[in-house]
């Protein structure tokens, strides 16, 4: 990308231009989209503190993939997920039921306030991730969703929980609250000792890895959680447009990439069911022309 001296320098062609030349990048498509998306936040707060007039990276596309052998996005299965969170200790055990059951990203699980928790739906308007506050990636992220009735039965149950911990680390085992203060806009999963922020780097490498190894799913992590939870939708027979609206996918697209892979069990249920209703139909058939003939 050609050297930019001033920020009024940075355009939409500008921008345009750095992402078109990604089409050679060994990058994928996520780290790509990352990329843009963290810039298109920076140049969002230049925006909001009057250094900008618009922000240029809002308008710009990611070049398309090459054709090529499909990248099949890891997920896993229901039994698996009932093993994994049962091997991980609370809060963190809770944060990863409602990942799978309402498609959170943990960035947005990581901002989840009391006041975001209906009687059955969610409100998503802020994610914190690695230190940092913003809202959500697109306004199609910023959204209220529909959830079990066990999901937000399982997030009040947190109040009532009280889990061990070391103090400073190495020190002595104490009791902790796992909810300090539940005030509308007091967060819902909180540091044990101090009540801050959870920074989902540390959950993953401390809790989610190590037990995903123990079950032999290594490749368990954040992403993986939400894919499966789309990955399970579409087992169950979803509409595409149901899960893009549900997983809060800008583009309908990045549902379809979900919507191609390989998930055998699926296919051979809808095989069967299209066999079935296929013979349904060829038998009624014929017994209505056998009538017809009869009479």
């Amino acid at each position: 990308m050609t050297i930019v001296r001033r920020m009024r320098d940075l355009t939409l062609m500008t921008l345009q231009r750095y992402f078109s030349q990604m089409a050679s990048s060994p990058l994928s498509r996520e780290s790509k989209d990352k990329i843009r998306d963290v810039l298109s936040t920076v140049l969002g707060s230049a925006k909001q503190y009057l250094l900008l007039v618009t922000n240029p990276a809002e308008g710009t596309k990611l070049p398309k993939q090459r054709c090529g052998k499909r990248k099949t996005k890891p997920h896993i299965t229901p039994e698996q997920f009932d093993e994994l969170v049962n091997l991980i200790a609370e809060p963190y055990a809770t944060m990863i039921y409602v990942v799978i059951y309402t498609g959170l990203r943990v960035s947005e699980l990581a901002a989840l306030k009391w006041n975001d928790v209906g009687h059955d739906s969610i409100t998503i308007d802020e994610r914190f991730c690695r230190g940092d506050w913003s809202e959500p990636k697109s306004d199609a992220s910023n959204a209220t969703i529909g959830v079990d009735r066990c999901v937000v039965e399982r997030i009040h149950r947190l109040k009532l929980l009280t889990v061990e911990g070391r103090s400073g680390g190495r020190g002595a085992v104490r009791q902790y609250q796992v909810v300090k203060s539940d005030s509308p806009n007091d967060l819902v999963f909180q540091s044990l000792r101090k009540g801050a922020p959870l920074r989902d780097n540390n959950i993953l490498s401390r809790h989610i890895k190590p037990a995903g190894l123990q079950l032999g799913i290594g490749f368990v992590n954040w992403r993986c959680l939400r894919t499966s939870r789309a990955t399970w939708m579409i087992e169950a027979g979803a509409n595409p447009k149901d899960v893009q609206g549900l997983m809060r996918h800008s583009h309908v697209q990045t549902t379809l990439d979900i919507y191609a892979q390989f998930v055998p069990e699926s296919q051979r249920r809808a095989i069967e069911r299209t066999g079935a209703m296929i013979q349904e139909r060829i038998a009624a058939a014929r017994e209505a022309r056998a009538t017809g003939m009869v009479n």
